[in-house]
């Protein structure tokens, strides 16, 4: 028998670390990837009660409105317009889509004089939450509400939101673990009557 048949060949050390390394970097590029499309999002108030609560975690999809435009009906995480850097982003329904007109009248909403069926709110509106008002919206302007509307700072208090402000619509639910599950993209062309 040879000596040399009998040597194991040594691991390479070198060869080692470059695929240690590379791992790593993979797995740092792969992070960065999924967070700037699919960032993550907490509630942080009452206001989207009784279908999001406070503390639930959110991903949200960035991809959706690259692809296309957001919805009547989504659920929608942006920033309000003359935000502070330091303040979070909010998550609200967007209820007007650019060029439409929004009304309140006796604390009811309608879309272009067509009232807006809201399956998902809480509880009607207060006179005093839903002053009568009415509200153009300009060509990259959404109007957005919280699904809780007597307990929501949304656009009735700081107007329609620019197209830029939008991060993007929340897809999914996942923290607290028991109420996990898909949230609703949109309730269609059924949503206005």
């Amino acid at each position: 028998m040879s000596v040399r048949a009998s040597i194991r060949p040594h691991l390479h050390h070198r060869r080692f670390g470059r695929e240690l390394v590379s791992t790593l970097v993979f797995l740092v590029a792969v992070y960065t990837l999924l967070e700037m499309a699919l960032p993550r999002s907490v509630v942080l108030s009452i206001s989207m009660q009784p279908n999001l609560v406070e503390s639930q975690r959110l991903v949200i999809s960035r991809v959706s409105y690259l692809l296309g435009e957001p919805q009547r009906g989504e659920i929608v995480v942006f920033n309000a317009p003359n935000a502070q850097p330091d303040e979070p982003p909010l998550i609200k329904r967007l209820i007007g889509l650019p060029g439409e007109t929004v009304q309140f009248l006796n604390g009811a909403v309608s879309i272009n004089g067509v009232k807006l069926e809201e399956p998902y709110i809480k509880e009607p509106c207060e006179p005093g939450m839903c002053p009568d008002r009415v509200w153009q919206l300009g060509p990259d302007e959404y109007f957005f509400m919280g699904d809780n509307r007597n307990h929501s700072h949304d656009s009735r208090a700081f107007g329609p939101v620019h197209r830029q402000q939008i991060i993007g619509r929340a897809v999914l639910r996942y923290w607290p673990p028991e109420v996990w599950g898909i949230l609703s993209f949109t309730y269609g062309d059924h949503t206005v009557r």
